[in-house]
Order: structure tokens, then sequence, then C-alpha cells
């Protein structure tokens, strides 16, 4: 008995392993219904054709569109580089002016400074000069003086002649 008891738990052991249930057996399929399906398979695949190919279409269109308004841009950007192109040509007129303003005025300066010296050593020329004149009238004054002390003393007296 005992032995039957070990066969019989090691028989179920075995026959109720589940993996060995686990597998099913798949109907056979008819070429029909291989046909069939391949017929389907090419139906979806033309249809999703034509959805990529009307997706291509969409995308080009609005790439198409993106690029006039890149267009657009790129003419403003010229409009603007010749704005900018102009507006350094009158910065280049008006610089040129200052130039010419600059060297007016450096010739004026110029000429100004030269009379103001010119000025300058004629009054210094003339300050020495009456510095001169004022030292020789000192001179000649004190020399006057110093003789009319001179022939008073040696002149007598009023009522003696």
């Amino acid at each position: 008995m005992k032995k039957v008891v070990i066969l019989l738990s090691l028989s179920v052991a075995i026959l109720s392993y589940s993996p060995l249930f686990a597998v099913e057996v798949a109907p056979r399929i008819s070429d029909r219904e291989i046909i069939e399906g391949l017929a389907e398979a090419r139906g979806d695949i033309k249809e999703l054709r034509g959805e990529i190919n009307g997706l291509r279409a969409e995308m080009n269109a609005r790439f198409d569109a993106i690029d006039k308004r890149f267009e657009a841009i790129d003419t403003r950007f010229e409009t603007i580089d010749t704005r900018f192109e102009t507006i350094d040509a009158r910065f280049e007129a008006v610089d040129k002016r200052f130039d010419d303003l600059h060297w007016t005025i450096r010739i004026f300066i110029t000429i100004a400074l030269a009379i103001l010296g010119f000025v300058v050593n004629m009054q210094w020329k003339m300050n020495k000069k009456q510095a001169q004149m004022e030292t020789s009238l000192e001179t000649q004054k004190d020399e006057l003086t110093f003789l009319k002390n001179l022939i008073e003393k040696l002149l007598p007296p009023r009522g003696v002649l």
C-alpha cells in the first residue's frame, strides 16, 4: 500500500504540473483565411500609405507656408539693411560736415591765437617802453629838481640885487 500511495502521489504531482497544461493547440488556419488576412493587411497598408501621402502633402504645404514667411522676413531684413545703409551714408555725410567744421574751428582758433599773441607782444613791448619812459622821466625830474635847488642856492636872495 505504501507503494501505491507513493505512486499515486507521484503521478498526481507529475500530471498536475501546470506548464504542461498551459499550451493550447491552435486551430488550423486555411489558405483562404490567410489570403483574406493578407488582402486586409494590404488594404490597410494602402490606406496607411494614402494617409501618409496626405499628411506629406499637408506638411509640404505647411513647410511652403513657413518658407514664404521666411522669405517675407528676409525681404523685411533686406529693407532694414538698406535703411541702415542710407542712415550710414547720412552719418558719413554728417561726419564729413563735422570734419569740415572742426577744420574751420581749428583754423579760426589758430588765427585768433596768432592775433592774440601779436597783441600781447605789442602790449608787452609798449609796457616795456612805457616803463623806460617813466624811468627816464623820473631821472629827468630828479635832475630838474637838483638843478632848481642848485640855481636857488647860487642865486642871491631876493631883495639884494
